[in-house]
């Protein structure tokens, strides 16, 4: 893409500050940005309102870097520097600065950048012109390599004024690990910016298809708002959807709170995780639909089968496994899938529900002053599949995020059997080992895959806690394939095998 521009015409500080935020939520570490115009233009008045959205806080004090030269600001989720050249004497004093050091991690805004010289060319410049009163002419240039981050700034600010929120102060609010990104709405009441564009496929892993095709991961923002529509029809609390713009990926979306289901020491709060399971009990007295209609478009619900199990299986047997086992070689590869087919074809399936897939604790919204279901909020279900009941159970009771423990599982387990409408024997505990050993294959490569892939290492974090629900899940005789083959590859038991080996996973990233 070409180099891109976006003028706008802006009548006040405050309106200076919301462009400001609308570049924040496309920039990334090692961006530079460079400001330009004459004395009392704005350009730290721009700065300032960037900074303010990584913060999270429209009050927060920013300090000019006018004496000082650079005020690095690495308190924030990114870190972001503010620069000002005008009083170097000589360019090349701007490398004493610094600079080319921080940029390598963090975001930089550089103010008179003519008067030094800058790490490398900028990705994007905002140039500032005065106007009669606080009224400024201001235009921003991205680079080519940044011409696709400034068109999808310049969509999400027509959408935003086309639904009437122009004037709105925009926040950063913490991602997951996913691509989607949200951003907080300072209105009455709270609102939430979705802005999930569709993704281009990634590489074939299997038939020429890409993992998100072949695990049936959502693409766009059509399943959200389908399946969303559908569980507040049934009763659940989920995100009321206002604005939508399907063709390009953004939304509109009450905020629901920020009280977890895990108390200050993110230790499960059983009472919550009881009511989550409270949840799950009126879900599953729901066939699931096959399809849901929105705006004239078709969501097809796909089916939480084998060929999607074992294609996340798969993740383990690609990431976790070659960084855990010595010699893990093409043939283990194919002996440990035939082994998790062959558990997963005996798996006996009752009537099908909707599994939301992602019912653990970052998902899940404490409202302590509602009643019944409605206290706890449901934010993720986009990549929602019609499947086994136990899944969702097992997702909460073996909680990714948060430890809990083998006593407190069982009560758990306990409580969501005497609220369940569904058949929870002999037949539901194999369903609910064999399930919950699938995710934590699934997880534990996926963690491993977001350290080596994406550099993102603090998810190994979970990794013992995912060895020691895989070991639990490993006990059960309908998983006997799969359990043999790890405790060859692990060296003995299996449980202790496989949190040894993620403590050395951890070790080797730092």
């Amino acid at each position: 893409m070409a180099e891109a521009s976006l003028s706008c015409a802006v009548a006040s500080e405050a309106e200076t500050e919301r462009l400001a935020e609308a570049m924040a939520a496309v920039l990334a570490p090692g961006d530079i940005v460079t400001l330009t115009g004459d004395l009392g233009a704005g350009k730290s008045v721009f700065a300032r309102g960037a900074i303010r959205w990584f913060a999270a806080d429209p009050e927060r004090e920013v300090a000019s870097p006018t004496f000082s030269l650079v005020q690095v600001h690495d308190d924030l989720p990114v870190p972001v520097a503010h620069a000002d050249f005008y009083r170097l004497e000589d360019p090349d004093e701007a490398a004493e600065l610094g600079l080319d050091e921080i940029a390598e991690t963090a975001i930089v805004f550089v103010e008179w950048p003519d008067r030094g010289r800058l790490p490398k060319p900028p990705e994007f410049s905002v140039a500032i012109q005065a106007a009669p009163g606080d009224a400024r002419s201001i235009v921003i240039t991205a680079g080519f390599d940044a011409a696709g981050r400034l068109e999808r700034m310049r969509a999400v600010r027509d959408f935003l004024a086309g639904a009437g929120y122009a004037a709105t102060p925009r926040l950063r609010l913490q991602g997951d690990a996913s691509t989607r990104r949200y951003e907080r709405l300072v209105a009455t009441p709270p609102l939430i910016l979705m802005d999930s564009p569709r993704q281009p496929d990634g590489p074939p892993v299997h038939d020429g298809l890409p993992y998100s095709r072949l695990a049936h991961l959502a693409e766009e923002i059509l399943p959200f708002v389908a399946v969303g529509q559908w569980l507040a029809g049934i009763g659940l609390a989920v995100p009321e959807i206002g604005a939508f713009d399907l063709d390009k990926g953004l939304a509109v979306l009450s905020d629901l709170g920020a009280e977890p289901v895990v108390d200050a020491d993110r230790a499960p709060v059983e009472a919550r995780y009881a009511a989550s399971l409270d949840c799950l009990a009126v879900l599953h007295r729901h066939a699931a639909p096959r399809s849901f209609d929105v705006d004239g478009r078709t969501h097809t619900l796909p089916a939480y089968d084998t060929d999607v199990c074992l294609t996340e299986v798969s993740l383990f047997a690609d990431w976790f496994a070659p960084a855990a086992f010595a010699g893990f070689s093409a043939e283990d590869r194919a002996a440990f899938m035939e082994a998790w087919s062959a558990v997963l074809t005996s798996l006996d399936v009752p009537r099908p529900v909707l599994v939301l897939r992602d019912f653990h604790s970052p998902n899940l919204i404490w409202r302590d002053e509602r009643t019944g279901t409605d206290r706890v909020g449901i934010i993720d279900f986009q990549d929602a599949l019609c499947g086994h009941p136990a899944y969702d159970v097992v997702s909460l009771c073996q909680d990714a995020r948060v430890t809990v423990s083998a006593a407190l599982e069982a009560r758990l387990l306990g409580h969501y059997r005497s609220v369940s409408p569904i058949e929870t024997g002999a037949g539901f505990d194999g369903a609910y080992a064999v399930l919950g050993a699938q995710r934590a294959t699934k997880i534990l490569g996926i963690f491993v895959r977001l350290s080596r892939r994406d550099g993102k290492h603090g998810y190994l974090r979970h990794l013992p806690r995912m060895a020691d629900y895989l070991g639990r899940n490993l006990e059960h005789p309908a998983l006997g394939p799969v359990r043999e083959i790890l405790e060859a590859q692990s060296g003995g038991t299996v449980r202790a095998g496989l949190q040894s080996l993620s403590e050395q996973i951890i070790s080797e990233a730092r």
